[in-house]
């Protein structure tokens, strides 16, 4: 595929980089077919609006939901949370919010109201509250010592009608999250903390949360004059090596479907943040990749977020009457489709007659739409259902499909007869996907280079966690006592150097 350049039409290299540079800036108001993901404002729905982007640890950063793989009676759906995850950020490393309510919405009947509702909820531990440190040795397993933070969690699934709550029933109690990857000397064998944080519900189900790679792929460097002013800055993933938290669903198809004759559910995700009345709001709501960074203007995009799908007709003419495409012919005279745009709203709002509308309604609604009665196909195509995919976005979204590519060309008319070729250059993830759940890559570890090794061979676990337990607090004072002799050094050094420099330069 041609980086962001259209097979007709003048302007040709610089299209993509208008079209993702529209994106960046959030200046685009509509177009994709359910999924302008990444291309932008920073991959997906990374930072999208105002407010929850000076909250990340709120921010739903992507959604995927696909009928599993492995298991074809089942349905995965994966929610991403706080973007740009450096896998060294420590030593306050990432955790999901205790004062938070991560929910994953199922409408199965189209009227746009809740009938099932998934809620995560987590609670922060602490061991040694007298370090800085985040591990205090080797970790070989969830419960070491050595852990010195750890999370868990509680998931309850909330059934609703009309939605309006019935009941709530507890599937998971205190349920361990995976860690951040601090480094290959804290954490020597990350695939066996994941396997641990792995837990097998009623009904085979299974539940995953924790840090892992960032699935979203897509070359963002449109912020250096619009990928280098020529194009030369294309065909990097420039998520490659950033980290998300994510809470990964398995869920029996029969559990969220109305029935095997209707079998289309809309989903989407919301974070709800505890006020300091001790009310929850909701701050934060994704279905379909890239809407709120895109789709929405700058008026509307903390609305969206605190909004409901019942109530998305106020965002229509977002949708019907797209920005982007007319910005496209005014600068590289390719001509804009007519509109209004409905073929963005059945892929947006309704779902795709013939393929994932939802029965007995089809109240329009932005949440993103899964057959569950389509069977995964062995050779998943990246273009998903623009290139005959059907079991591919915008019928639901897997981790390898293309949302970017396809997003730019739908925007520009490939479902109204304007065939084009656009696209970032970008066609996958710089992670292999695993085949089994939670499918999501491994996280980056945050020391990427030779294992660390303690002086006269002794474990790091010795050298550094014993210095921290049992007569841990001379060791500390040990500790504390070198670094303030160190301070005190670099101190008299900075001194005497600001003495010197006073006498050199006085003028007698």
């Amino acid at each position: 595929m041609t980086p962001l350049i259209s097979r007709s039409g003048t302007g040709r290299k610089g299209l993509v980089t208008l079209i993702c540079g529209a994106l960046a800036t959030g200046a685009i108001t509509a177009a994709s077919v359910a999924a302008l993901e990444p291309g932008a404002a920073s991959a997906s729905s990374h930072r999208e609006a105002p407010l929850i982007s000076g909250t990340p640890q709120y921010d739903n950063t992507d959604l995927y939901a696909f009928v599993s793989p492995d298991k074809p009676d089942t349905t995965t759906i994966v929610s991403d949370y706080i973007p740009f995850e450096e896998p060294a950020g420590g030593p306050n490393f990432y955790q999901f919010a205790d004062d938070a309510q991560y929910d994953i919405h199922i409408d199965n009947n189209g009227d746009a109201l809740d009938d099932l509702i998934f809620r995560y909820t987590f609670r922060t531990q602490i061991k040694n509250k007298k370090t800085f440190l985040y591990n205090t040795g080797v970790v070989d397993n969830l419960t070491d010592p050595d852990l010195n933070v750890t999370q868990s969690y509680n998931l309850d699934l909330i059934k609703l009608k009309n939605g309006r709550q019935q009941h709530t029933t507890r599937i998971a109690s205190d349920i361990p999250a995976a860690p951040s990857d601090v480094g290959k000397a804290s954490m020597p064998d990350y695939a066996k903390l994941r396997s641990q944080a792995i837990y097998k519900t009623a009904g085979g189900g299974a539940t995953f949360a924790g840090q892992a790679d960032d699935p979203f792929f897509a070359d963002l460097r449109v912020f250096d004059l619009l990928y280098g002013g020529n194009l030369s800055e294309v065909g990097n993933d420039t998520l490659k090596g950033y980290n998300v938290n994510t809470i990964a669903l398995q869920v029996p198809n029969d559990l969220i479907r109305q029935s095997a004759s209707r079998p289309t559910v809309g989903i989407y995700a919301t974070t709800q943040r505890k006020n300091a009345q001790g009310y929850y709001s909701q701050v934060s709501r994704l279905g379909n990749p890239l809407v709120n960074e895109v789709v929405n203007p700058q008026k509307d995009k903390d609305k969206f977020n605190a909004s409901q799908p019942k109530d998305d007709a106020q965002f229509l003419k977002n949708v019907t009457n797209p920005e982007l495409p007319k910005l496209i012919q005014a600068i590289y005279n390719i001509k804009a489709p007519s509109e209004p745009r409905n073929d963005l709203v059945s892929v947006f709002l309704t779902g795709v007659k013939g393929l994932n509308t939802e029965q007995p309604q089809a109240k329009p609604s932005e949440m993103l739409r899964l057959n569950t009665s389509i069977k995964p196909t062995a050779k998943p195509k990246r273009l998903g259902v623009l290139d005959g995919d059907n079991q591919g976005f915008p019928n639901g979204r897997r981790l390898t499909d293309d949302v970017i590519d396809e997003a730019l060309q739908v925007v520009e008319g490939e479902l109204v007869g304007s065939k084009n070729d656009l696209g970032d250059a970008v066609d996958k993830n710089d992670k292999s996907f695993e085949k089994y759940f939670p499918y999501v890559a491994e996280p980056t570890a945050g020391s990427r280079g030779k294992i660390a090794k303690a002086a006269a061979g002794s474990s790091t676990k010795s050298a550094l966690g014993d210095a921290l337990t049992g007569s841990g607090d001379n060791n500390m004072t040990l500790i504390a006592g070198s670094a303030a002799a160190g301070a005190a050094g670099v101190l008299l050094i900075g001194t005497a150097f600001a003495w010197w420099r006073r006498r050199v330069q006085r003028p007698y």
